[in-house]
């Protein structure tokens, strides 16, 4: 019975599993340097990985620069990721390398850009759906 009692408080106390985003590819890092691909995973409400093979390791991550979402943890960031998924995976798009809040073109694993669907940047496609703001 200790031993069952051990087992369980163990379990409890363990952090959750977290899978880490798939995308893995090296990260332009020049203010203004432009890339493009196919929207082949949403991360949260102002992320997203571009690519052009199906192959997650030549895929750039983006933080979207000109929009915040509310924290993933959020039931209002779960609704802003379902936004920006609806808006744009699958979809082709167009990135412009910019600078964060921080002075510098990424953060963590990310690179800030713009990114635009046709003409329309998606920060713009997510305000016109009355996507949910906050966070950083």
């Amino acid at each position: 019975m200790i031993k069952l009692i051990s087992m369980l408080f163990v379990s409890a106390t363990m952090a959750p599993v977290c899978f880490a985003d798939p995308c893995e590819a090296k990260l332009p890092s020049k203010a203004g340097a432009i890339f493009s691909g196919t929207v082949k995973y949403v991360g949260d409400g102002d992320s997203l990985c571009v690519g052009t093979t199906g192959d997650g390791n030549e895929w750039i991550e983006v933080r979207i620069a000109d929009f915040d979402a509310p924290e993933s943890s959020t039931k209002e960031g779960q609704r802003g990721k379902k936004i920006l998924t609806s808006a744009v995976l699958g979809k082709s798009v167009t990135c412009t390398v910019t600078k964060g809040r921080s002075g510098k073109t990424t953060s963590f694993d990310r690179v800030h850009a713009i990114c635009r669907v046709g003409g329309t940047s998606i920060g713009d496609m997510l305000r016109n759906a009355v996507a949910p703001t906050g966070g950083r």
